[in-house]
């Protein structure tokens, strides 16, 4: 296995990089021909947030995950339950121990996800906005385990029945942009229309964004772990600044 990447092997990934980020569609090809750059055991965590575990965001998440297999990429796809979670409390105590003081599964969500590579968040549509229950998992964890994401790249799906899924991606796509991570494209707008999982597999352009998603997904990390043995790290970034704006 090669440990370093010739320079017009570099330019060529970067010409890649350049016309799918424009585009939003990456084919397949340009994922499969740098198996002789990748050697690490990659995963993303795929993040189901409605209340019925086998339903519409399912359906959704499956097709992602299937994309990102074919890739060669190990998927896991984390039920959030159907229990009720709590919201953040705003206490700060994160902050002194590096954890969320509530004892639910944000904890152990942010321990598993230190050691995945990509993130996919799902959710349906309620009242035009992600589940309470997405919301409330996210707050948290995205404020208790902020370092856990950085340089590590996100997306968000969701499922309707007929309308709101752009609210509601406009939404779960702020938690990506102030975590410093790379948001992940497709073709469209990342969402499936049905009122059952049946229905969502009739939506054909909706899981063809599916597809889309996963194989970008795919791509990135590659490119990302191509750029690492390349000598190319992660960004090194200034310790934080806060403003307030009322002095």
């Amino acid at each position: 296995m090669a440990n370093k990447i010739s320079r017009r092997d570099l330019i060529k990934y970067s010409s890649i990089a350049s016309v799918g980020l424009a585009t939003g569609v990456l084919s397949s090809t340009a994922c499969n021909n740098d198996k002789n750059i990748t050697d690490k055991n990659m995963k993303v965590l795929l993040v189901n947030g409605s209340p019925r575990e086998k339903g519409c965001t399912f359906t959704a998440l499956s097709e992602v995950a299937s994309s990102i297999e074919k890739n060669k990429i190990s998927t896991e796809i984390y039920w959030l339950g159907s229990e009720p979670i709590s919201s953040c409390r705003a206490c700060g105590v994160c902050r002194k121990d590096g954890k969320c003081v509530i004892n639910d599964n944000v904890n152990s969500f942010v321990e598993k996800a230190s050691l995945c590579d990509g993130f996919i968040f799902g959710s349906p549509v309620h009242f035009a906005s992600a589940s309470g229950m997405i919301t409330a998992f996210l707050d948290r964890v995205f404020y208790s385990g902020r370092g856990v994401f950085s340089g590590k790249p996100g997306a968000a799906i969701v499922s309707c029945r007929r309308a709101g899924s752009t609210t509601t991606l406009d939404q779960l796509n702020k938690y990506f942009p102030i975590s410093n991570m790379p948001q992940v494209p497709s073709q469209y707008w990342c969402m499936v229309h049905g009122n059952t999982p049946d229905e969502v597999k009739q939506d054909l352009e909706g899981l063809q964004i599916m597809r889309t998603l996963g194989t970008n997904m795919a791509w990135l990390l590659k490119c990302i772990e191509a750029g690492k043995k390349a000598g190319i790290g992660l960004p090194q970034y200034e310790a934080r600044q806060g403003t307030n704006f009322i002095r």
